[in-house]
């Protein structure tokens, strides 16, 4: 065990180095300081005279650091691809930049590939399968996709894990653990932006991402969500041959969504399609709840007569129906230009830790909807609507939940698809609507008939027991036993300024009556010459005056201050 820790230890101090050196090498001395990595860099890589930037050859700060975590490899990859969807965090030039991360790999093996598929399904590979496709679907840092086809002839696609994957991921994730909370202590954004709890959601999600049972169990979800829905589809799920490190699912075919004259050829509207695609959306937010995070292209499938296949579930999101309801608020202020609304709602989602002036926060809002003011709906781009209300959250050091970010994200990402379809395609067109329809709903006599039931078995309790605790009370109050613990907050400023001012009422007290002292002794004896007399009390009236600059001085310096 000893040695186990041992190697450990030593595994994370190379890592930490590594992580040191790749930061110094791209001049990210501001990480390096912050996360307390600088005894990992050798003097002669140190930091002397800040780069000239004016060169447009040399690159910017968002490419070194968008570079840096490439070469870092898998696990921060996808740290940057996740905080290049967190608006609240990060400016726009980072988030454009990270979101170039693509999240690809040098392919595996094609012997460690079926060595891991025989070794996870117990037995040969062509007993499993009656056709497998050595050549690689696609290559990612998490796992690899194949083609293959079942012992009937179904035609599926097999993900396999990238061996080694989860042990190094586990590595660094408690490595980026550590250097949260050193960044926690020694730089003040970093702890009200909660970066721990930011890591802790990271790595919630990437385990998740790491678990093909999951990412199974997350198709047949979407699968219950959309039974009914003929114009969707959703592969199943092959449980015979489904581990936590393979997954099979049931291959979709169809026309990319970014192929737009095989759109046309194959005879598809592409305004519809759009449109359509939209309210697949808006219906997993708003109805189910339960969002796929990662819509980009390649994971849309169009099929004849529009029908949109859905793949890839790794990455999901969940929003529950008291946030659901904020969202709304949220919409229905942006399209109605209501500040107050939107004020509101960004308390209500947002999350801070210090308080948040709301008079600022709504004259900041303000300014934004005024840009908006009078335009049609149609001519409203949310995405870039969103990035400036969430940059006016970062500014007032209100951050997101996770899973908002992630909506976000999806929610540019769905207008950018839908305005590639179509040009004129708006976003805020299609929500609008049913973010009203969903608000109506909510606050519909059903809505509140189903709160109140909710309401009933606390309404029992107080019934039944709140005469009960009342007479406990008043005994305790007859008694005088009732103790009432009050601990205010945010008064230690005005405590510390309350005993300043108490010392001084007190150090002036002492220095008259010092004065005071003195000068009776000198009309009692009336000391001359230079006798011992004489001494004292001539000290005593110097100790006196310092004491007494000492007190002008500080009162002057306190009403500087």
């Amino acid at each position: 065990m000893a040695t186990a820790q041992t190697t450990h230890t030593h595994s994370s101090l190379e890592r930490a180095t590594h992580i040191a050196l790749v930061l110094a090498h791209h001049e990210l001395w501001s990480l390096v300081e912050v996360l307390d990595l600088g005894r990992f860099v050798p003097w002669h890589l140190r930091r002397s005279i800040p780069p000239q930037r004016n060169s447009p050859e040399l690159p910017t700060q968002p490419e070194h650091l968008r570079i840096a975590l490439e070469e870092l490899g898998p696990t921060f990859m996808k740290l940057g691809q996740m905080l290049s969807t967190r608006t609240d965090l990060l400016p726009p030039d980072y988030q454009r930049e990270l979101a170039k991360l693509q999240d690809a790999a040098p392919p595996i093996p094609i012997e460690a590939v079926r060595e891991t598929i025989t070794a996870e399904l117990g037995q040969p590979i062509e007993k499993t399968f009656a056709t497998f496709d050595d050549m690689p679907l696609a290559a990612a840092s998490i796992g690899q996709a194949h083609l293959a086809a079942l012992q009937d002839g179904t035609e599926v696609v097999v993900k396999v894990r990238r061996p080694g994957a989860v042990e190094q991921v586990d590595e660094d994730l408690k490595l980026l653990h550590s250097l949260a909370t050193v960044a926690s202590h020694r730089w003040e954004l970093a702890s009200q932006y909660d970066v721990v709890g930011l890591v802790q959601e990271f790595d919630q999600s990437l385990r998740a991402e790491l678990d093909y049972l999951r990412e199974g169990h997350n198709a047949e979800r979407f699968a219950r969500n959309f039974t009914g829905e003929s114009n969707v589809r959703i592969p199943r799920v092959f449980w015979q041959t489904t581990t936590s490190r393979v997954i099979t699912l049931e291959r979709l075919q169809g026309i990319k969504v970014t192929d737009l004259a095989a759109l046309d050829a194959a005879g598809i509207d592409r305004a519809e399609l759009s449109k359509h695609a939209a309210q697949i959306f808006l219906k997993m937010v708003f109805e189910d709840g339960f969002f796929h995070a990662d819509l980009h292209p390649g994971n849309l499938f169009i099929e004849q007569g529009g029908l949109i296949g859905l793949i890839d579930f790794g990455m999901v999101g969940t929003v529950d129906e008291h946030t659901r309801e904020y969202l709304g608020i949220l919409l229905l202020g942006m399209a109605n230009q209501d500040s107050d609304r939107l004020v509101d709602a960004l308390l209500e989602l947002g999350v801070s830790q210090q308080p948040v002036n709301r008079t600022v926060l709504r004259r900041d809002l303000e300014h934004l909807l005024l840009q908006y003011y009078s335009q049609p709906l149609s001519a409203i781009a949310l995405g870039p609507m969103l990035t400036e209300v969430f940059g006016i959250m970062r500014r007032h050091q209100l951050a997101l939940p996770s899973d908002l970010s992630l909506l976000l994200k999806t929610t540019v990402m769905s207008e950018g698809m839908g305005v590639q379809l179509n040009p004129s395609f708006s976003l805020v067109g299609v929500l609008t609507p049913y973010a009203e329809k969903f608000m109506l709903q909510q606050n519909s006599p059903g809505a509140w008939a189903k709160r109140l039931g909710k309401t009933i078995p606390d309404l029992a309790w107080l019934a039944t027991e709140f005469p009960q605790q009342l007479r406990r009370l008043l005994s305790e109050m007859d008694r005088g036993s009732l103790k009432i613990d009050i601990q205010p907050t945010g008064l230690e400023p005005l405590f510390k300024r309350a005993e300043r001012i108490a010392n001084r009422i007190v150090l002036g007290v002492i220095v008259a009556a010092f004065i005071v002292g003195l000068a009776m002794l000198m009309s009692a004896y009336r000391p001359g010459g230079a006798g011992l007399l004489q001494v004292v009390l001539t000290i005593g009236f110097a100790l006196a005056a310092v004491l007494a600059l000492y007190l002008v001085w500080s009162i002057f310096r306190s009403r500087h201050h």
